[in-house]
């Protein structure tokens, strides 16, 4: 289900190589240290980032990223070398 889900971000729009470049760590994106990344502080980030792909990997529904699926957000994001 994961992966299904992962893959839809990009079936979204969220290209990989615009993610691969802008991506960084979760505490320098969780830029108001609340301990989640907020599709505000994730589109900085990420500008190709749309609200559906964002939804897509907010697998818990809060509106917010954890570091756990910010985590598999940007290893799914992240070309295979």
């Amino acid at each position: 289900m994961k992966k299904i889900i992962l893959t839809s971000i990009f079936a979204l729009g969220l290209s990989g190589a615009a993610m691969a470049q802008a991506a960084t760590d979760f505490v320098a994106v969780d830029t108001d240290a609340n301990g989640g990344v907020s599709y505000a502080e994730a589109v900085i980030a990420w500008p190709d980032l749309t609200e559906e792909a964002f939804a897509a990997a907010d697998l818990d529904g809060n509106g917010e990223l954890s570091a756990e699926e910010y985590e598999a957000l940007t290893t799914a994001a992240t070309p295979a070398q």
